[in-house]
């Protein structure tokens, strides 16, 4: 059986240390049904919207969010129709969600292949991702009204949080919190669903769908900041994406913050770059370098390991069990994706 692409430069999520391999096969079989699922309801009669429609689901990615529903809905019954079924709308919304990213940024690549703004247009790019909002939502509606209300509560939190993020902090709000609360809508909030759906639709009891569910959250959040020190951290050719893409945007990730704090008169040249305009690729290079070998980074990956910690935690009174060990050694490895 072929395991499903993950995206360059991150280990695979099936590879984590200590999966039994009884549990690495079952998740294996229940993420060759969701790549089913995708593929088959990607597809359209004209060729054009069916080829623009599976380009970034052809370009691979990590299948973080579905494998999550897979692995979380074995502390219960595992992958039933229902799971994959949720796992593959949570995809799509992911997805969608990656086509309207791209253009609001501009970027020019996506998972190592040419973002579908490059390739398409803006226009293009972003009726695919109402379509696949659409399509994902379509498979939810036959999940029943709990998980139709799941799904457009997830969808107006991550909204939100993609507003937030393209703001500043408001006057007398600490950034760094501002920026954790943003994190836990923009990506947290679909990581959350994904995995409270793995337990709603595997049978699990309440107490634990709860507990998935802030796993989830706390894990997402993780997952995001990981990725933020990954943007100014790794080279193009290892990451699949265009290396500062953040910094280049004026988003002020963990690492810029507690970069933009420092009273190092040492510091000043950093602040003033990331302050400035940085569409100049020079002087986005001097940025990049000068803020990979700066304490912030340091800093930045030890607040991402304690949101991993913490997200572990929650999973403290659920019994042993070999889904339970995968998910806490899920948590250590996407965060040890920045070293």
């Amino acid at each position: 059986m072929t395991q499903p692409a993950t995206g360059q430069g991150t280990p695979p999520v099936l590879s984590i240390p200590g999966l039994a391999p009884e549990l690495r096969e079952r998740v294996l079989e229940g993420m060759a049904r969701v790549e089913a699922l995708l593929s088959a309801r990607v597809a359209a009669d004209d060729p054009f919207v069916a080829e623009a429609s599976g380009h970034l689901l052809a370009a691979g990615g990590k299948r973080f969010r579905p494998l999550l529903t897979l692995l979380v809905a074995e502390l219960g019954a595992g992958a039933t129709d229902e799971v994959v079924a949720a796992a593959a709308g949570v995809e799509l919304t992911h997805l969608a969600s990656l086509y309207h990213d791209d253009v609001m940024d501009e970027a020019d690549v996506r998972r190592g292949a040419p973002s579908a703004n490059a390739r398409y247009g803006n226009s293009t790019a972003i009726l695919v991702g109402d379509l696949l909002f659409g399509t994902a939502s379509d498979i939810v509606a036959d999940l029943g009204p709990q998980a139709v209300k799941l799904q457009a509560r997830t969808f107006v939190r991550l909204c939100s949080g993609q507003i937030r993020d393209e703001r500043p902090c408001p006057d007398g709000t600490d950034p760094v919190e501002y920026h954790l609360g943003v994190l836990a809508d923009k990506t947290g909030v679909l990581i959350a669903t994904a995995a409270r759906y793995g337990a709603m639709f595997a049978g699990c009891p309440q107490d634990v769908v709860a507990m998935a569910t802030e796993y989830g959250e706390r894990l997402g959040m993780a997952f995001q900041l990981a990725d933020d020190l990954i943007d100014i951290g790794s080279e193009g050719e290892e990451s699949g994406k265009t290396p500062g893409t953040d910094l280049r945007e004026g988003k002020r990730t963990l690492p810029v913050l507690h970069a933009l704090a420092s009273t190092d008169r040492a510091d000043d040249r950093l602040k003033e770059l990331l302050t400035g305009d940085l569409d100049d690729d020079a002087r986005l290079a001097e940025a990049l370098t000068l803020l990979r070998g700066h304490r912030a980074m340091d800093e930045a990956r030890e607040q991402t390991r304690a949101v991993a910690r913490r997200a572990v935690e929650v999973l403290e009174p659920l019994p042993a069990s070999e889904a339970k060990d995968a998910l806490v050694a899920l948590a250590s490895g996407v965060v040890e994706r920045v070293g």
